[in-house]
């Protein structure tokens, strides 16, 4: 008997035989688990990403490589730092938040990143670059900045509306 069902199995396929089973085929990329709270990886026509822990490393590397452009004035040194440190903040508590430990732990390390987001707009807004690159990096980061601050506002109020409905 055991001969005639391993016969009977070698004749179908791999999905096939997965069928019913819960096991996923590993050559079929329809079968693989995906984690349903992750935010995946899309491109739109523009081709920006939406993986926001990628999106904020990008935005912290950009204001390290604008603050290294600057004058290497005293005003100009202190007021990079903050915004090297507010920039990077914001990444590092996204990270944290996706590590957090329960939905008010979350909810705190998000509103921080808003936080952060915003306090680089501040820094990006006093900063008055000499050359016209630096301004249109500077507005290209501003504009980031706020577009950051408005994801994460979106995350805690969404976040809020679920919490207030259990």
């Amino acid at each position: 008997m055991a001969r005639a069902i391993s016969f009977h199995y070698s004749n179908i396929n791999e999905t096939q035989a997965c069928l019913g089973t819960g096991i996923r085929s590993t050559t079929d990329p329809k079968s693989q688990v995906r984690n349903p709270r992750q935010i995946p990886k899309i491109k739109n026509e523009n081709s920006k990403q939406y993986d926001l822990e990628e999106r904020t490393f990008i935005f912290a590397k950009r204001a390290i490589k604008f603050c290294r452009a600057l004058t290497k004035t005293v005003i100009d040194t202190e007021i990079g730092k903050q915004l090297m440190r507010s920039c990077a903040s914001v990444g590092a508590n996204y990270i944290e938040a996706n590590e957090a430990l329960g939905k008010k732990d979350f909810l705190m390390r998000i509103r921080i990143c808003r936080k952060e987001a915003k306090e680089s707009g501040y820094w990006l807004k006093l900063l008055e670059p000499v050359s016209g690159q630096l301004t249109e990096e500077r507005d290209s980061l501003l504009q980031e900045s706020t577009e950051l601050m408005k994801i994460f506002g979106s995350i805690i109020t969404k976040s809020d509306e679920r919490n207030s409905k259990f």
